[in-house]
């Protein structure tokens, strides 16, 4: 009798052995496995729907090929329950990564980030004409329904968005992404007014805008902006008008064909500043940091026009008949 309780037990002990040995196999095949990268050969975009499981996941995998099967994610989820947490989104998956590192950024949430740049100097239609033409984004906005959403207090919500290259994931809408961009054009705004010049001949931070807007679209050439800000400030505090084309061109909107004529030029409309005084009254495009610094920090100078050159860059004359010999010889001789 004791004979057979010692084979039995041996047989048990054997038995537990054997459970233990095969146990610590899968453990390790399990490891191997996930340490394995996906087949794939260039960076693929996948998405994971909501509620999607650990389990479906692997699935989809295997019927991709992506992986040979799906058996082994499926026992790591049995072995590692924190396998099950990941997070539905749309994810980069990258050659050579193993699956166990794709599941991690899964379960991290680490979504493959989109970007869409709203450029210094363009209008706020040519920015929501960016987004319509995003692949990853749905334009619903007009600038008339964009002024209610950001609040602004106005029709027109001409450069109150601020111009930067902006991530997003799949999925959000065109309200967050300019939400996000109008907020940034305030915090902007705020930062640059409260430490303008003294005695500018601006009454709001919103004419600073403005100006920033025709310094925006004057020049190109980022050294000049100052200077070309003092030339605007010094006619405003003597009352001449600003006569300066972009304004001109943003009042004449879609019948610009790439001209001005002399009509163009004498035409009466609230952007033509050869026939309003004063600055007109939105901005007419978006403006970056270094616009708005300089319509608030202009440099101090005589200046009071300048003509474009032809390279880029613009002559300075402090009288009339300096600018006009200056006219004569860039662009009348030419």
């Amino acid at each position: 009798m004791i004979t057979f309780f010692r084979r039995l037990l041996a047989l048990c002990l054997t038995f537990i052995l054997l459970l233990a040995m095969a146990a610590a196999y899968v453990v390790h095949r399990t490891g191997q496995e996930l340490q394995r990268p996906l087949s794939i050969s260039q960076p693929t975009e996948w998405t994971l729907n909501k509620g999607a499981s650990t389990i479906g996941l692997a699935n989809q995998w295997s019927k991709q090929g992506w992986i040979e099967t799906s058996f082994w994610i499926k026992v790591a989820v049995r072995l590692d329950s924190s396998l099950t947490k990941i997070k539905a989104g749309t994810y980069e998956l990258t050659p050579g990564v193993s699956v166990r590192q794709q599941l991690e950024k899964i379960i991290r949430g680490e979504q493959k980030a989109f970007y869409l740049t709203l450029v210094e100097g363009e209008t706020v239609k040519q920015a929501l004409a960016r987004i319509k033409a995003h692949p990853k984004l749905t334009l619903t906005h007009t600038p008339e329904s964009l002024a209610k959403l950001i609040d602004f207090d106005g029709a027109n919500p001409e450069g109150m968005l601020f111009p930067d290259t902006y991530q997003f994931h799949l999925g959000e809408t065109d309200s967050a992404l300019l939400t996000r961009a109008a907020k940034r054009m305030r915090t902007e705004i705020d930062a640059v007014w409260k430490q303008r010049a003294n005695q500018l001949p601006l009454k709001s931070s919103y004419e600073m805008v403005i100006l920033a807007s025709i310094i925006e679209k004057e020049t190109g050439v980022a050294a000049e902006r100052p200077l070309i800000a003092s030339v605007f400030v010094n006619r405003l505090r003597k009352g001449m008008r600003l006569q300066t084309d972009p304004t001109v061109i943003y009042g004449m909107g879609e019948r610009f064909d790439g001209d001005i004529r002399r009509q163009d030029l004498r035409e009466k409309t609230p952007y033509n500043t050869y026939r309003i005084n004063g600055l007109p009254p939105t901005p007419i495009a978006l403006v970056g940091r270094e616009a708005l610094e300089a319509a608030a920090r202009p440099l101090d100078s005589n200046m009071y026009y300048f003509v474009a050159k032809g390279d880029g860059s613009h002559q300075f004359s402090q009288t009339l008949a300096e600018h006009n010999r200056a006219v004569n010889q860039y662009i009348r001789n030419k």
